[in-house]
């Protein structure tokens, strides 16, 4: 599948993206599923010219203008981002790939924890939320992957690359179909349970489970939900800030060029103001670039 522009997250910032890239007559992509943006809970009141309105209701409007102007909504999550000649390759966790002449990196920035015993002592020691960033302290070590989804499963076969042994722990697989086959032919041992406690010394050496067993550990590798910022940004030779935030200017333009970014992921405030309008600015400029238009 071939697009002009290609679209990273369904919230507030990536939908309002879509909707002024498409108008500038663009082909364009969403990919991401609205009900993991972090405005589904909220209640918005503050909102320019809107009425007090549910998030879910917002993104909902938002999803029908985008599409109603003519951007195709993919409700997957992102695996890998490749640059390539003339443009970038995405893979999606059904390995539908995506060619695209620019990308909006729109992902939020939230990343769901285990609230587990050990895991805020240990990060950065051997827990990690990001695969992609620190598979290569891995090797020839064994590590665990913990989370149901496609990005656990992604995780997973990205560090049989490096690790010696690699666990899979999840109470259920909830992986797509392609992600499972792939997982199938590999030495990945899954593991059904769930951890009760993180454990070391100076760095970490095991993990608890609640069915009483042991596993002996070098590292931890935290994956419950979409690819997150730092994943997709080292993939696209940026490197967020020490907060994680992804420095743009004021077209959204990042330091790769046909690379944007608006939203959560460039840093406070965290509001929906904020986010609708970098996910403007960085729609039209993500069009100027494709049809080569200047500033």
């Amino acid at each position: 599948m071939e697009y002009d522009v290609a679209i990273v997250g369904a919230g507030p910032a990536g939908l309002q993206a879509a909707i002024h890239a498409v108008r500038k007559k663009v082909r364009v992509c969403v990919l991401g599923r609205r009900q993991n943006s972090a405005l589904v809970k909220a209640e918005i009141e503050n909102y320019f010219g809107s009425p007090p309105r549910t998030g879910r209701e917002m993104l909902e409007i938002a999803a029908k203008a985008a599409a109603g102007f003519g951007a195709i909504l993919l409700e997957e999550d992102l695996l890998t981002i490749e640059m390539e000649e003339g443009g970038f390759k995405l893979t999606t966790e059904s390995l539908r790939e995506i060619k695209a002449k620019a990308i909006v990196l729109a992902p939020g920035v939230s990343r769901r924890k285990l609230n587990v015993e050990g895991e805020k002592e240990y990060h950065g020691l051997g827990v990690s939320y990001c695969a992609t960033c620190d598979c290569n302290f891995f090797k020839r070590k064994t590590v665990a992957v913990l989370g149901e989804a496609s990005m656990a499963a992604s995780a997973a076969l990205l560090l049989m690359e490096y690790a010696s042994k690699v666990y899979w722990v999840a109470k259920e697989l909830k992986a797509s179909p392609e992600l499972m086959e792939k997982v199938k032919g590999t030495d990945i041992e899954l593991v059904q349970a769930w951890p009760t406690r993180i454990y070391g010394d100076q760095v970490v050496r095991g993990m608890a489970l609640d069915d009483g067993r042991d596993l002996p550990l070098d590292g931890v590798f935290i994956e419950l939900g979409a690819k997150g910022v730092a994943d997709l940004a080292m993939e696209v030779n940026i490197f967020p800030d020490e907060n994680g935030f992804i420095a743009v200017d004021r077209s959204c333009a990042t330091g790769t060029p046909g690379v944007f970014a608006c939203g959560d992921v460039t840093g406070r405030p965290w509001q929906l103001a904020k986010a609708v309008g970098e996910g403007c600015v960085a729609g039209l400029s993500a069009a100027r670039y494709v049809r080569k238009e200047e500033e």
